[in-house]
């Protein structure tokens, strides 16, 4: 040999590592057939015998370069094959990163794929035969069995990253998820065995005649069915068994309508003879085409049965768990939020002290999107961005969206400005699966991975369920009319059981026989369900199970509280142990609290908060709340977490009093307001035993929220009978803070308001917002739960005007009107009596002292607390003393078609005696709702005040 090795020991001595695989690797091939190695390694096997099975460097692995075998044993790579190995890394890689844009993910085959030919080794300046002289190892670190050389490897990688299940992970940098994931999707996939096959067409049949025979029995009514997207229901079918073998108690899923009722039956396992009652005994269709809404009486409209949810208790052999539906309004992504919400509270364990101890295993959130509306509503990235919070996550919701590829009647690409519909979760680093609708074992694949990933990492994880609309927007639509070409394929396309059904018959798992027996049998059942349908009455089916309060309790007529206790209670709230150092500014707040009510029986109303807080925790009762800056306080006045300026160290006392027998639980949120308004809504409609309060930072930013407040808070017991004690502070007060910081649009509040729906406030006094919260709290897990809607103030905040005696406290309950104490003392020399609401009460009050050598016996004021339920009888009464009455005036400070004048301009009218007139006096009409300029607020505001208590 020219190298002149002269022993077996120093031919392999150079071999190491991936280099001393490769010879291994050569050498059998040599023992299969000697012509398929290279002529210089087949002189050396027969010279030197085999390499050794292992074998350490004799040289430091610096001095030797091991990316590849070299051409002749003890000569050190060429230039040329160094480059060849880089090149190989590189293809490898960039399959690894953008093989899904290859993939066959398109069951209609429209879509072009972006790099269906950028996979070649031809693109790397490589060649088969390139990729054949170099080992696996370089391009996988632990290549599968029968994978020996590059070129193996390319093409394995090639199979596994384009196939129907495409990978889109490069967005993901945490290094042992990416590893995680990539070991995922390199491996062969699990096989499904005969009888799970079987099983699977068995649904897959069931989903698409079920909708097949509500277009055919139910002629003409809308039911936005899932036909394209069939392998939801068994992908669903999946993930509900896999969470129940975990362990998991409750398992939440929120879904826009499309596709809802398959969901409802096969997965919520709702009687077909329930649905096809709701269809069968719909109202009138000249009159209300196919929308029909359920239960029309009083206070309970029902809703549309696609906007209908469900829940069901799950019982599978020795496997139970239970899967909550939730209802969902036509604002398709809204109920994400929601649904995130039920999942947190039915985590968190509120027994204890101090924050609830959560455990994610008791609960699990699978949300499904549309294609159209996961980039399209804000609500969606809000929604995502509570993946990593503490106040918010839930260790990890599924994600899957049932892409269609049209919105309503929109195609993607004037829909989105992305590659995919999934992209938005990409700046979360949420891993995406993009699978074929059409390859239901590849879609089984993806939920199992979804799952593990979760159960592995407690994070979000999103498959994108790629299929189409067999059907225009609704079954009576036409989708021809904007997407002819699209339609063409979809109507000579077979429907996903047909496609799997033939696949099943290539592989002799079914025959022909089988198939029809299967379809048969699915028919049969839904015949004999409508036939028993017919028979019975439209009552003998119950429309729709909901979330509905455990007892009708008694709420408590007072809410006050023992001295005694309260003071105890303020106490522990100023106490702090001697290892916490407060704020010295905080510190004075704390000393001013304690002395306020020790020296002074004076109550503000920040520490009538946190005494209501106390009190309520105390009778075991726990508290949520969260907002932007609650913690604090968007005014600086609340102070429930304190941080010690020195270590950065945090301190609650209402985590820390000895009464308290509940969690008390607070986040600052992030600056969002329709996903936490959402989130909170969630959390209490599932754990009605839990006061829930939501702050606004300024009021008028809850109309960023206002979806929620239309579709689910206001409307949710009429619609769905879900109930809810969800209080919502929004601070409201005009202090010549300009447009956006004035007006929390009471207005919008008071038009939502009907059969008792909820309760809307704007109070005056610390006691009254004491009182308030406890029968707020009260009420809650009882059929009386209603929310609440307050305006809360800001400068009363620390206006010694809103100040309470501590015997307010302790007596009585909340009123809903007040009397003003300066006046009204001779009810009978009274002419004009002025309604008004919150801070403008405390203005007027504040006039009348200032001229109180003025005889004011011609004016009274009543303070109007409680907006809604309305208090008629108690307006009335006052009223009914005025025998002199000329003339009721409502006072605002908002524009008149603003604030409450509209909403109560009705119904003071409906009390008003025969010989009093009615008058408005405020700001005139406006499109903003307050000036922008100081002065001409001031001047506004003055006005007001003056024609108030001028008598005309």
């Amino acid at each position: 040999m020219s190298v002149g090795i002269s022993s077996r020991g120093a031919a392999w001595e150079q071999y190491y590592g991936p280099n001393l695989g490769y010879i291994q690797e050569q050498y059998e091939q040599y023992l299969k057939n000697p012509d398929t190695v290279d002529a210089q390694y087949r002189e050396w096997f027969e010279q030197y015998g085999p390499p050794p099975v292992d074998a350490s460097p004799t040289v430091p692995a610096s001095a030797v370069n091991a990316l590849i075998a070299p051409e002749r044993p003890a000569l050190a790579p060429s230039q040329e094959q160094l480059q060849q190995a880089v090149s190989a890394a590189k293809l490898a890689d960039h399959i690894r990163h953008f093989g899904h844009l290859a993939a066959n993910i398109d069951p209609l085959g429209i879509d072009t794929k972006p790099l269906e030919a950028g996979f070649e080794p031809e693109a790397y300046g490589l060649t088969k035969e390139m990729l054949a002289a170099l080992p696996a190892s370089l391009v996988w670190n632990e290549p599968p069995v029968g994978v020996h050389t590059a070129w193996d490897a390319i093409e394995q990688l090639k199979k596994s990253y384009t196939r129907s299940i495409a990978y889109d992970f490069g967005h993901v940098h945490d290094k042992n998820e990416s590893k995680w994931l990539r070991k995922q999707a390199e491996r062969e996939p699990v096989r499904l065995s005969d009888e799970e096959k079987k099983k699977l067409l068995k649904r897959l049949i069931q989903v698409d005649l079920f909708e097949k025979f509500l277009h055919k029995t139910f002629a003409g009514q809308k039911r936005f069915s899932i036909e394209g997207n069939d392998t939801l229901v068994p992908m669903l079918d999946e993930l509900v068994v896999a969470f129940a073998k975990d362990g998991v108690k409750n398992i939440m899923m929120g879904m826009a309508h499309r596709g809802r009722l398959n969901v409802l039956a096969h997965v919520l396992g709702k009687p077909y003879s329930a649905i096809f009652s709701e269809f069968h005994h719909s109202p009138n269709k000249d009159l209300v085409p196919s929308e029909g809404s359920t239960g029309i009486n009083f206070g309970w409209t029902g809703d549309v049965k696609y906007h209908m949810g469900a829940d069901r208790e799950f019982e599978q052999g020795q496997l139970r768990t239970k899967i909550t539906l939730a209802n969902n309004p036509s604002h398709l992504e809204y109920v994400n939020a929601v649904v995130e919400g039920f999942a947190r509270a039915a985590q968190d364990d509120r027994t204890v002290k101090g924050y609830p101890a959560q455990d994610t295993g008791l609960a699990a959130t699978i949300l499904m999107h549309g294609d159209a509306a996961f980039p399209g509503e804000g609500i969606v990235a809000e929604t995502l961005n509570f993946a990593k919070l503490d106040g918010y996550q839930n260790g990890g919701s599924l994600h899957i969206i049932v892409n269609n590829r049209i919105g309503f009647t929109t195609d993607s690409s004037d829909s989105r400005s992305t590659l995919y519909a999934s992209d938005v979760a990409k700046g979360y680093e949420i891993p995406i699966v993009h699978v074929n609708a059409d390859d239901p074992e590849a879609c089984i694949a993806a939920v199992r991975m979804a799952f593990e990933y979760r159960e592995t990492f407690k994070k979000d994880f999103l498959i994108d369920l790629i299929g189409y609309r067999r059907h225009g927007h609704n079954e009576m639509d036409d989708p021809s009319a904007t997407q002819p070409l699209v339609y063409k394929k979809v109507n000579s396309h077979p429907v996903p059981y047909q496609v799997y059904a033939n696949r099943l018959q290539q592989q002799a798992v079914i025959t022909e026989t089988e198939l029809k027996q299967m379809k048969d049998e699915v028919e049969a059942e839904m015949q004999q369900a409508y036939e028993k349908m017919r028979e019975r009455t439209e009552s003998d089916f119950p429309l729709h199970t909901s979330r509905l309060p455990r007892a009708n309790e008694p709420v408590p007529a007072i809410t006050g509280v023992a001295e005694e206790e309260l003071r105890e209670l303020n106490q522990a709230l100023v106490d702090y142990p001697s290892s916490f150092t407060p704020y010295s500014k905080l510190e004075r707040i704390m000393k001013r609290r304690a002395d306020a009510m020790k020296d002074e029986n004076k109550v503000d109303w920040s520490l009538a908060e946190a005494l209501a807080f106390a009190t309520i925790l105390a009778d075991g009762q726990p508290i949520r709340m969260s907002g932007q800056d609650v913690q604090r306080g968007t005014f600086a006045h609340r102070h429930l977490m304190m941080h010690d300026p020195n270590n950065g160290s945090t301190y609650c006392p209402l985590h820390h009093i000895p009464q308290v027998k509940a969690s008390f639980d607070i986040h600052n949120s992030p600056l969002t307001e329709a996903a936490v308004l959402g989130f909170e809504y969630g959390y209490n409609v599932f754990s009605p035993e839990t006061f829930v309060i939501w702050e606004a930072q300024f009021g008028d930013f809850a109309n960023v929220a206002q979806v929620i407040f239309d579709q689910f808070i206001a409307s949710g017991q009429a619609k769905w009978h879900q109930y809810s004690n969800l209080m919502m502070l929004l601070p409201h007060g005009y202090e010549g803070q300009g447009p956006e910081h004035s007006s929390a649009r009471l207005e919008r509040y008071l038009q939502l308001c009907a059969n008792g729906n909820w309760m809307v406030a704007n109070l005056t006094s610390a006691a009254q917002y004491f009182h308030l919260l406890r029968r707020q709290a009260a009420i809650g897990g009882t059929l009386e739960a209603r929310p609440l809607v307050v305006m809360s103030p800001k400068s009363l905040l620390r206006n010694t005007r809103s100040v309470s005696n501590v015997a307010d406290l302790t007596e009585g309950t909340f009123s809903p009107i007040l009397e003003e104490p300066l006046l009204g003392s001779k009810p009978s020399k009274v002419q004009r009596l002025i309604l008004c609401s919150g801070k403008i009460a405390l203005d007027l009050e504040a006039e009348l002292e200032n001229h109180q050598d003025q005889d004011w016996s011609w004016l009274h004021i009543v303070r109007v607390e409680q907006l809604y339920p309305f208090p008629e009888e108690q307006i009335a009464e006052v009223i009914g003393k005025m025998k002199s009455l000329k003339e009721v005036a409502w006072v605002q400070e908002e524009p008149q078609n603003m604030g409450a004048w509209s909403f109560m301009e009705p119904r003071i009218r409906a009390i008003l005696p025969k010989n009093a007139s009615l008058s408005y006096i405020g700001r005139g009409e406006r499109s903003s709702p307050s000036s922008g300029y100081a002065d001409v607020h001031s001047h506004e505001q003055r006005q007001i005040i003056q024609n108030s208590l001028k008598l005309s």
